[in-house]
């Protein structure tokens, strides 16, 4: 992935999924947006303490810089599950699925804008160039132990007869091993839904493991059916690269969110 430029937004854009040519779709940087320290700038997530104005002002930069409409970008309220909204029907008001608890979101309709923000955990992109279906996952370590992005595939292949094998999926920036430390609880939740935990984490001391996230999606998306020449990874460390990224853990929990998107292009839409 590398970092580019549209319209005021620097994003990382997955060159495979771009490559397709059937959607616009990338990570954001915490840049070029109007909140205030320590929200600074590009602050996309309603779940902090930054002003809704900011946030809803950083939201239409996005859009605009997509060709989308803020009234058709679509986010939920995230709670370290692993429930899917499911779009495959137009809709005129999206406004209300903010409110729902849920860590993904598929759909096949054009012009409707999914997201995902994070600031730390894994956010995961998924595009079927065949029948044309996106899918915007949100993958923190409760998550990923569940096996979110395993039923993102699923679900994509029942609900909309996609083959795993046209699957492409883009990890986004996300906290690293090398600043991630876990306990004992993480280990178990992992071992309690048939992962070899210790294939994705080393110990540092007695009872602590750094936690590779990133690498433990990446293994799941390979379970699933997806080719290995199909999935892309980003290796910035959100923690690390405090210039570019949000990092709750690093911030103590004072920080914004930078989002994961994804849109289908579809046909001219009518202004």
């Amino acid at each position: 992935m590398q970092i580019k430029k549209s319209g005021k937004i620097h994003y990382l854009e997955p060159r495979q999924l771009a490559t397709a040519g059937i959607s616009v779709q990338g990570f954001t940087t915490r840049h070029e947006g109007v909140s205030r320290p320590p929200y600074n700038s590009l602050n996309l997530g309603f779940s902090t303490l930054d002003a809704s104005h900011n946030v809803e002002g950083n939201r239409s930069i996005l859009t605009r810089a997509f060709g989308a409409w803020l009234e058709n970008l679509v986010t939920v309220t995230q709670v370290h599950g692993t429930d899917l909204l499911v779009l495959d029907e137009p809709n005129q008001d999206f406004s209300h699925f903010q409110k729902l608890e849920c860590d993904g979101i598929i759909t096949n309709q054009p012009w409707v804008m999914i997201g995902v923000c994070v600031a730390d955990c894994v956010p995961v992109l998924l595009l079927d160039p065949a029948r044309k279906v996106i899918a915007a996952l949100h993958a923190g370590w409760k998550g990923t132990a569940q096996g979110i992005v395993k039923k993102g595939v699923a679900a994509m292949v029942r609900l909309f007869e996609c083959d795993p094998d046209n699957i492409l999926a883009a990890i986004g920036p996300a906290i690293g091993a090398c600043c991630y430390e876990v306990d004992a609880p993480v280990a178990e939740e992992f071992r309690k839904n048939g992962l070899t935990f210790e294939s994705f984490a080393e110990e540092s001391s007695p009872g602590k493991w750094r936690l590779n996230l990133v690498a433990a999606n990446h293994h799941q998306l390979l379970q699933a059916g997806l080719l290995e020449k199909n999935l892309e990874t980003s290796s910035y460390c959100v923690s690390c690269e405090k210039d570019l990224f949000f990092s709750y853990r690093r911030d103590n929990g004072e920080t914004g969110r930078q989002m994961g998107f994804i849109m289908l292009k579809g046909k001219k839409r009518q202004d």
